[in-house]
C-alpha cells in the first residue's frame, strides 16, 4: 500500500519544516549517491547510529574492509560525538527507496502534524520521535555493532500523531496486488493500524536473530509510540471529541 494524499485535510499554512526535511534528507542522500564505494561505506560508519558504541562499548576507530585491491584498514572514527550519531543517522539513507518511501510517508502525513503542533513544537516532535525509535531498538539489540540509519523511527512517530489527531482521515491509497493495481480511499485508521501490524510481527521474528542487521523494527515501533502519546496530549488538551479544524471529511 502506497499512501499518496489525504484529501479532507485542509492546510491553514505551509509546512515548511516538512519541506526543510525533505529537501535535507534528499540533499543527504545525494551527496552520499556520488561518494565512492569505499567512501560511502566510510560515511555511513561514521554517522550511523551503533548500538554497541551507545550503550559504553569502545568507539570504532577503524575496521578492516575487502576491497578490489585487497583487505584495507579504514579509518571509521566519528567527527561527532557518540550520542549526536542519534541524531545524524536520522538524515543517513540506504538506498532510493529507502529515502523515497520514508520522504513520500512523511509529505503526506507530516505536514497536518506540523500544522496542528506549530512549527517549533514539530521540529522538537519530530526529532523528540527519532530519538525514542533510536533508543527502543538499542535498547533490544545492544550489542549490535551495524550502524543504524533511517528517518524511519522519526516518520513512525509522525505515523502514531495523524493516527491518534485524525483517525476518521481517507487517505488516496496505490494498491498493488501482484499485477493488479487500483486506487481506493482507505480511513488513515485501518492503513496506519495495518502497517503497526506488520512492524509488530516483523519485530517479534526480528528478535530471533538479534543484531543480524535488516529493518530496525523496535526503532519504528519505538517512534510510533511516542507518536502516538504526543497525538493523545494534543487531543486531550483540545477535547477528545472536537474535531480538528482543518478536517473536513468529503462524502
Amino acid at each position: 500500500m502506497i499512501p499518496l494524499h489525504d484529501p479532507d485535510m485542509r492546510l491553514h499554512t505551509k509546512p515548511y519544516v516538512i519541506y526543510a526535511l525533505v529537501a535535507i534528507n534528499v540533499l543527504v542522500y545525494a551527496y552520499a549517491f556520488f561518494l565512492s564505494e569505499l567512501e560511502g561505506f566510510t560515511f555511513v560508519w561514521r554517522f550511523g547510529l551503533i548500538p554497541f558504541e551507545l550503550t559504553g562499548g569502545a568507539a570504532f576507530e577503524s575496521i578492516r574492509v575487502g576491497t578490489a585491491q585487497g583487505v584495507q584498514l579504514v579509518d571509521v572514527a566519528s567527527p561527532v560525538p557518540t550520542w549526536m550519531t542519534v541524531f545524524t543517522s536520522m538524515f543517513l539513507h540506504g538506498g532510493f527507496m529507502h529515502v523515497a518511501g520514508n520522504m513520500l510517508f512523511l509529505w503526506v502525513f507530516g505536514d497536518n502534524v506540523e500544522n496542528r503542533l506549530g512549527r517549533t513544537r514539530f521540529i522538537a516532535f519530530y526529532l523528540g520521535a527519532g530519538v525514542a525509535a533510536a533508543l527502543a531498538q538499542v535498547f533490544v539489540d545492544t550489542d549490535s555493532q551495524i550502524p543504524m540509519i533511517g528517518a524511519s523511527g522519526a516518520v513512525a512517530g509522525v505515523l502514531g500523531a495523524y493516527l491518534v489527531l485524525y483517525p476518521r482521515s481517507r487517505i488516496n491509497t496505490l494498491l498493488m496486488l501482484g499485477w493488479f493495481i487500483m486506487m481506493r480511499r482507505i480511513p488513515a485508521l485501518w492503513l496506519i493500524g495495518f502497517w503497526s501490524a506488520l512492524q509488530i510481527f516483523g519485530g517479534l521474528g526480528s528478535l530471533a536473530s538479534p543484531g543480524g542487521g535488516g529493518v530496525a523494527y523496535f526503532a519504528h515501533l519505538g517512534g510510533l509510540a511516542a507518536g502516538l502519546a504526543l497525538g493523545g496530549v494534543s487531543r486531550a488538551r483540545a477535547g477528545w471529541h472536537s474535531t480538528p479544524r482543518q478536517f473536513r471529511p468529503r462524502n
